[in-house]
C-alpha cells in the first residue's frame, strides 16, 4: 500500500464526500427510469473485517 500524504488525504476525503452527496441523486434518477426498486443488503466482508452495504436494483 502506498503512503498517503496529508494533502492527498484531504483531496481524497473531499472527493469521497462529494461522491457520497451525488450518488443517491444519480441512483434515484436511474431507478426511476428503469422502473425498478432499490434493495439495500448488509454483508459481512471477511477481507475488510466489517459490514459492507450492497445496493442492488431489482426489476
Amino acid at each position: 500500500m502506498t503512503q498517503t500524504t496529508r494533502r492527498q488525504f484531504l483531496i481524497l476525503g473531499a472527493a469521497a464526500a462529494s461522491a457520497a452527496r451525488l450518488a443517491p441523486t444519480l441512483a434515484a434518477k436511474t431507478s426511476a427510469r428503469a422502473g425498478g426498486r432499490r434493495v439495500l443488503t448488509l454483508v459481512y466482508d471477511k477481507g475488510l473485517g466489517m459490514m459492507r452495504a450492497i445496493d442492488r436494483l431489482v426489476p
